[in-house]
Parts: C-alpha cells; sequence; structure tokens
C-alpha cells in the first residue's frame, strides 16, 4: 500500500468511528465519559487532517537510483593525505 491509500483508510475507518460514537452517544446520553469520547475522536479526525496536509503527495513514490560500483580497485591517491580512524597520519606514532 502507498502512503496516500494508508492515509485514505485511516479517514475511512475514523469516519466509521465517528458514525459509532454518534450512535454509541444515542444510547448513553451526555456523560463526562462521553464527552471525553467524543473530543477524543474529534482530536483524531483533526490530526489526521493536519497530516494528510502536511505530507507531500509524492511522498510514497521513491525514485531508486542504481550506483554502479567498479570491481577495479580505487585508485592509492585518493587516500593519500587520509588519517586511519583512531591511529592518525602515518608519519605520526598513534599516542
Amino acid at each position: 500500500m502507498s502512503l496516500q491509500d494508508d492515509l485514505t483508510s485511516v479517514k475511512r475507518r475514523l469516519d466509521d468511528l465517528m458514525r459509532c460514537v454518534g450512535r454509541l452517544d444515542e444510547h448513553v446520553g451526555d456523560s463526562l465519559d462521553m464527552r471525553r469520547v467524543r473530543a477524543d475522536a474529534a482530536h483524531l479526525r483533526e490530526s489526521l487532517a493536519l497530516l494528510q496536509e502536511a505530507v507531500p503527495t509524492t511522498a510514497g513514490i521513491r525514485k531508486v537510483e542504481m550506483v554502479t560500483i567498479p570491481d577495479a580497485p580505487y585508485d592509492r591517491g585518493l587516500w593519500a593525505d587520509a588519517e586511519d580512524e583512531g591511529l592518525g597520519s602515518p608519519h605520526r606514532h598513534a599516542p
């Protein structure tokens, strides 16, 4: 699944949750716990909307670039002035 498919799926399920919370509200009535459930469901919907705005539409599409690594050995000149990690320069003594 792509990112956009996942976001759409979550939105659909959140819409189902909001309908279920509405039906539950008819049975339970206006209690503290029910208000908390309504507020939490509304907060989830707002958070998902913010997430959808923040995610670019091309985020799920990645361009994979192949890098060819030659079998030939590297030119030793590339490493002429490099220091060995932890040992320092080859002309100096290690501590």
